[in-house]
This record gives structure tokens, C-alpha cells and sequence, in this order.
């Protein structure tokens, strides 16, 4: 049965019709002036809640939305889907072709996502009568992808964050090591490019062990971060200051072209550091110590640099400190050594290589023999005796001065003992104490056990401690030199007048004896200074009721002098250097058929 042209255009119409009633999608027409000419059911029940789909025509949106918020007063930070979208009808004619857009409002009291494609609407000729669009809301679709969004900004901070942590020490906020490695590559990398320099600078505060120990770690941190903040002052955007660890940093420079240059920097930084930290009511001043490695002449890969410039802080420490080195090879000859020399310390310990030498104290009014001070050799099986200026400032470093220490005192005093019992009369033992033992929390307990294994002698004990350590830690000092007397040892400061104690402190140590260092003594009595400084500190001692005694002294010139002074304990060459000890039993055999 066929259809009349009419009955056909009759039934599209009526098929548009129900299509467009039911179908889901919002389809609309609006003129140029976006009021609607057409809208089908959906849109007027999802986005305009029209009665029906006569009501929208000849409105626009801002009515629908104006109705929609007269609806919702208490709801001030609602806002309806008419005033949030643009207008993007006019962009549509504007450029004259179909276009995509994501259109959001409230709607109902919930957020609603469009995705929304519009075209121009002409008539037969072309010219514009408005936009023809439909839409579809992609509401769970968008929140998703929203959600999505968030969740992976969050796991790339977080990634960020991890990424900065590892990356950043937690305290300065400076780059770590890991940073700084991968920095000093970039900066070799643009110095081979265009064959220029790159400089690296490994610095580390003096004494600040010092600062942590007498006024804790928490007013160590606070030093930290302040010498960091004024370090950044001092660098340039594209150098590197990192922490590596410690009370130790480093500065990667990219733009020095001279020793000289680079020289000014560091000695700006050391002028700086003159300028006091003023912390907690605290006024410190502090010193750095500076190595130098340059690419491509002191290495031409990170590990190298940085090794080498260690290897010259290093050095600037042994010089003095609060000043700088350049590297050069032998410091990395002195580094293997010292390596070596540490291995070789722990083997020494292990097998028992440490012997004990003996250096006699006399009194000079009548040459009779009053102690003996213990001085510590290394027997190493090829290198033969090794003497202590080549190990001990190792051993103090590494922590093994302790032991050191503990193997003295027990073959002195197992020697003292034996020469007690076979008749002699050694005088007192004078045995060299390392501030480091002083700080071992087992200590006390340590010798009091060990005295009382040489009960019969333990009055004959006496330990030397140089004032320079001491002065380190003074108060912790002078609480287990106390604790030290009150076990019935005397205590004698060694290499008097070479460090920086004040008489305060001096007061409230429990010494006995001040000990004279050999440096005042070995010009006397020409040296017009020397004599100056041995008269005052013996008139020190006679003040203060302590007894006084010199080392080092070598000829009878230097034995009168200080005899006519009024000190008469003398040690040194004159009488005797540090024998093993056979050879001193028989200077003991020696001094008895003498008197």
C-alpha cells in the first residue's frame, strides 16, 4: 500500500514529534537573541523546570535562572546553571560552524555537568536566525573524571614531596648529597661543554662537636640552620649549597675563573663568620675550615671532586683550622695512608703490638728519682718502634684512644707492681689520659676495678691531662677529674700554658701538679719570653700551693734556670729519654748503686 507525498511528510512530522518528546538528550532553538524558538521535554524537565515545552518560548536563560534562585534565597552560595554558563550561542555565530562545550550549573540543589554541541541556525539563503544545540549531561561522568584528577594531583605531590625528601635534608632545607651529586654532574657536564671550571668547596664548622656536647644537639641544630642562611647569601642561582651531613656542607661554583677568585669567596665567607650568633641569650663565634677541588685539574667525575676537596678540608683542619687548602696529590697519598694506618691500628690492638716506654722524673736538688711518666710505642712487626706523634692523633680521631689508653694503664701498673716487689722505688706512674676516656660513661668503674687489682700501689698513680682537652668540655671535665681524686689519683695538667684555661676553671680542678711544656722550655734561659712565661706559671703554682714540673729539658743550663726558679722536678733528655721497660729496670739498678 503506498503513501501520498502529504501522508509521508504527515507521518515524519509526527515521528519527529515523538522522537523528539521522548528522546533523552535536551534539544532546543533559539534566535539571535538566545530566547528559545523550540525545546523538547527533556530540556524543560532537566535544565529549565518548564510546565511544559510551550512555556520556554520567547524566554531565555537568565529568566529560567532568575525563577530558579527566587526558588532557593537561603542558599547564597547556590548558583543556578544560567548564571554560571557562557555565551556560547554568540561564539557559535561568531564563527559560524558547529562547536563542543562543557556547560555546569546548579540544578535541583545538585551540580550539573553538559556536554553540549551547538551550530548555527540560517535560513535558505545563509543568514543567521539563531543556534540550533542539544546537550547531554555528563554529571557522574565529569565527577569522576574530576575525582580522577584530584587523586592523581595528590599521589604526584605526594611524589613531589617524596621526591623533595629525598632530595633535601629535613633540617636546613638545603640539597643532601644525593642532590648535590647529581648537580655537580650538570656542572661538569657545562664545564666540558665549554671547557670552563667548576669548583667544589667542602666546608666544616670548628669545635662544633664542642657546641653539641656543653650545650645540646637541639642549640646545635639552631647554629645549623643559621650557618646555612647566611651561606645561601652567599651564593649565586646557579651554584649549589648542600648539607652533607653533620656539622659539613658544600658549594658547588660554576662562575670563578681564578685561584684568586675563588680565594675572595671564601675568605668573604670566613669575614662573615666574624660577625657573632647571637642564639638563645648565647653569643658564639665560629670558625670553618675549607678544601678546594677544581674540575678538570683535581678530578674529572663527581666521587673524585668531592673526595679531593674532603681530602683538603682535611688538611685545612691539620693546619690550623678557620682557613682553607687547595687540593693537590699528596693529599690523596696522606688519605690511602691514613687508611692504612687505621687498618693497621686495629690489627695492633688485636695483637697486643703496644708497649710501654718510661721517661723518669727527677728532683733536682738531690737527683732522686720521684715518678716516672708511661709514654705508649707501637711495636709494629715491620715498621719496628712507631712513635706516638705518627698514631696517637689517629687513634683520638677514630675512638680507638680509649683502648690505647686501657692497655697502658694495665702493663704500667702490672710493671709498677713487679719493680715494687723486686725492691725499687719508681716514684709515682704518670700515665696520659685522653679526654675521650674521660667521656667513657664505663670509665670510673673501669679503673676502679683496675685498682683494685694493684691495691698495693694504687696510691702511686698519677694521670696527665693536657689542658687543651679539658678546656673542651670543662664542666664534665672538672665532674669526672673529681670522681678520678676521689679514687686517691692525682691529676696533673699537661702542656701547661699552651691552651686557653682561665684561672675560674683552674680553681675548681682537683690538680696537684702543672706540668711545664717542653716549647717554653727549649730556649731557656736565652729566650727572653720563654723565661717570662716559666717564672709565671711556677709563681702560679706557688700561689695556688700546686706543684710544678718541666719537660723537655735537655741541657744543665736549662736544669739551673728553672732549679733557681723554684721548680726542682725535671724531666727530660738531661736525665734520661723514654726507655722500654728492661732497659729502665736497669737504670733503676743503675741509680740505686749511684746513691
Amino acid at each position: 500500500m503506498g503513501f501520498s507525498i502529504e501522508e509521508l511528510q504527515k507521518h515524519n512530522s509526527e515521528l519527529l514529534k515523538l522522537l523528539t518528546k521522548h528522546l533523552p538528550d535536551l534539544l532546543w532553538v533559539k534566535d539571535l537573541e538566545g530566547k528559545y524558538l523550540y525545546t523538547n521535554q527533556a530540556i524543560c524537565d532537566n535544565l529549565l523546570m518548564a510546565k511544559d515545552t510551550q512555556e520556554p518560548i520567547g524566554k531565555d536563560d537568565v529568566f529560567f535562572a532568575l525563577r530558579e534562585r527566587e526558588a532557593h534565597k537561603d542558599k547564597a552560595d547556590w548558583h543556578t546553571f544560567g548564571e554560571l554558563c557562557f555565551n556560547s550561542d554568540q561564539v557559535v555565530i561568531d564563527n559560524n560552524k558547529p562547536m563542543r562545550f562543557e556547560e555546569y550549573g546548579n540544578v535541583k540543589g545538585k551540580l550539573l555537568y553538559l556536554e553540549v554541541y551547538k551550530a548555527p541556525f540560517c535560513d535558505k539563503d545563509g543568514n543567521p536566525l539563531g543556534t540550533v544545540g542539544t546537550g547531554r549531561d555528563i554529571t557522574e561522568l565529569k565527577i569522576t573524571q574530576l575525582s580522577l584528577e584530584k587523586s592523581l594531583k595528590t599521589t604526584q605531590e605526594q611524589k613531589d614531596q617524596l621526591q623533595y625528601q629525598a632530595t633535601h635534608d629535613v633540617l636546613t632545607n638545603l640539597p643532601n648529597r644525593i642532590l648535590l651529586i647529581e648537580k655537580l654532574k650538570e656542572s661538569i657536564h657545562i664545564a666540558q661543554k665549554n671547557i670552563k671550571q667548576a669548583v667544589v668547596l667542602t666546608l666544616d664548622l670548628d669545635h662544633f662537636k664542642e657546641i653539641n656536647d656543653s650545650l645540646g644537639h637541639i642549640f646545635g641544630d639552631i647554629v645549623l640552620v643559621e650557618f646555612a642562611n647566611r651561606l645561601k647569601n652567599k651564593i649565586q642561582i646557579d651554584d649549589t649549597l648542600a648539607r652533607l651531613g653533620g656539622d659539613e656542607f658544600s658549594i658547588i661554583l660554576n662562575h670563578f675563573n681564578s685561584t684568586e677568585e675563588i680565594t675572595d669567596y671564601i675568605t668573604e665567607i670566613m669575614t662573615m663568620l666574624k660577625e657573632p650568633f647571637l642564639i638563645e641569650n648565647s653569643t658564639l663565634y665560629l670558625g670553618v675550615s675549607v678544601g678546594i677541588s677544581i674540575f678538570p685539574n683535581d678530578g674529572t667525575d663527581y666521587d673524585t671532586l668531592l673526595r679531593n676537596s674532603d681530602a683538603a678540608m682535611n688538611k685545612a683542619k691539620s693546619n690550623g683550622r678557620h682557613t682553607y687548602c687547595f687540593y693537590n696529590e699528596q693529599m690523596t697519598q696522606q688519605a690511602y695512608d691514613r687508611v692504612f694506618l687505621e687498618s693497621a691500628l686495629r690489627d695492633a690492638l688485636e695483637n697486643d703490638e703496644f708497649i710501654v716506654h718510661y721517661q723518669p722524673q727527677i728532683d733536682a736538688t738531690d737527683n732522686k728519682i720521684v715518678g716516672m711518666e708511661t709514654l705508649v710505642r707501637w711495636k709494629h712487626p715491620l715498621l719496628g718502634i712507631i712513635t706516638p706523634d705518627n698514631f696517637i692523633p689517629l687513634a683520638e680521631l677514630t675512638g680507638m684512644i680509649v683502648y690505647i689508653d686501657r692497655i697502658v694503664m694495665k702493663k704500667a701498673l702490672e710493671q709498677f707492681q713487679r719493680w715494687y716487689n723486686e725492691g725499687f722505688n719508681p716514684g709515682k706512674i704518670s700515665i696520659n689520659l685522653a679526654i675521650k676516656q674521660i667521656e667513657e660513661e664505663d670509665f670510673i668503674d673501669f679503673l676502679t676495678t683496675l685498682l683494685l687489682q694493684y691495691k698495693d700501689i694504687a696510691n702511686k698513680v698519677e694521670f696527665e691531662v693536657t689542658e687543651s682537652q679539658i678546656m673542651k668540655n670543662p664542666e664534665q671535665s672538672i665532674q669526672t677529674l673529681k670522681k678520678i681524686n676521689t679514687l686517691g689519683i692525682s691529676i696533673s695538667i699537661d702542656d701547661f700554658g699552651t691552651g686557653y684555661s682561665s684561672l675560674a676553671y683552674l680553681k675548681r680542678l682537683p690538680i696537684y701538679k702543672l706540668k711545664i711544656d717542653q716549647s717554653f722550655v727549649k730556649d731557656l734561659p736565652h729566650d727572653l719570653e720563654d723565661v717570662a712565661i716559666c717564672k709565671t706559671i711556677i709563681n702560679l703554682c706557688k700561689s695556688l700551693n700546686l706543684k710544678v714540673i718541666a719537660e723537655g729539658v735537655e741541657t744543665i743550663e736549662q736544669k739551673d734556670f728553672l732549679l733557681s726558679e723554684g721548680c726542682k722536678f725535671i724531666q727530660g733528655f738531661f736525665y734520661s729519654q723514654a726507655i722500654n721497660a728492661e732497659d729502665m729496670t736497669s737504670y733503676l739498678l743503675q741509680y740505686q748503686k749511684e746513691k
